[in-house]
């Protein structure tokens, strides 16, 4: 069993290592060798070149910049809209859910081109707030994963809470969002990851350097220099790589204890 998870795990892994390995070796190097072979002597040139040459260095700046962002409008504006569904009662909540939800089954090709012909409408072509406001105001999945949560919550707290003279915000905020720390850093580190890998829709909306983000820069470093510069081109990927591994590795231990909990309730 050990064997075959192993085995799993190196075929898993394995193309984040050659991507490593390949932004190490020097230009001679990389096209004479196979891709598994160690880099020796290993290089930092090829991510100077990148960094410095093709302006990776703006483009890694302008995608953080724009994942934090929607990561902290998706994790606020989910937990709102999760309590409201998931404690206070309206006529028609449910349906509201349900349909809110159900929009998840459309493709996201479907809605490119009438999401751009509103944010050009707007005059947000080509800027940070068409990239971050599709958004930043919340997904169904994030808010359904966040109102799953909430009503495991058992209700006896909301009613002490009440009768101590709490208030709907103070409860959100004192007793719901502490208890569902873990599931909303699942949340954040989903809706970041998510965020930095994005292609199609900064590939659509942006057209100049100044709003480029990792992803359009990369693709479009492929398509200008594939045929000579694959060291620049692994250099980039490996660029990208490098934060989400360091997200990965601060949040795994909420990931795990989230789903350890979901399974207990």
């Amino acid at each position: 069993m050990y064997g075959i998870l192993a085995a799993g795990a190196l075929l898993s892994v394995a193309p984040y290592l050659l991507t490593l390995n390949g932004a190490f070796k020097r230009p001679s190097d990389l096209l004479s060798t196979e891709a598994w072979v160690p880099a020796h002597p290993a290089t930092s040139g090829n991510f100077a070149a990148v960094w410095n040459q093709y302006g990776m260095s703006s483009f890694l700046l302008h995608t953080l910049a724009v994942a934090v962002i929607v990561t902290a409008g998706q994790v606020v504006f989910s937990a709102l809209a999760a309590y409201a569904l998931a404690r206070l009662e309206f006529p028609g909540r449910d349906w509201l859910f349900w349909g809110y939800l159900a929009t998840m089954m459309v493709p996201q090709m479907i809605t490119l081109v009438p999401l751009f012909l509103m944010m050009r409408e707007m005059g947000m072509v080509d800027t940070y707030a068409g990239l971050i406001l599709p958004t930043v105001f919340g997904t169904p999945y994030g808010v359904f994963l966040v109102r799953q949560h909430f009503r495991t919550v058992p209700k006896d707290l909301e009613a002490a809470a009440r009768i101590d003279g709490a208030s709907t915000w103070t409860i959100l905020v004192r007793i719901m969002l502490p208890l569902s720390r873990p599931i909303l850093a699942t949340l954040a580190i989903i809706t970041f990851v998510n965020t930095w890998n994005n292609l199609i829709w900064p590939l659509i909306i942006t057209n100049s350097d100044r709003t480029r983000v990792i992803t359009v820069g990369i693709a479009a470093l492929q398509g200008e220099h594939v045929s000579d510069l694959p060291h620049i081109v692994l250099a980039g990927a490996a660029l990208a790589l490098l934060p989400l591994i360091a997200v990965f590795l601060l949040f795994q231990r909420h990931i795990v204890r989230s789903i350890a909990l979901t399974g207990l309730k």
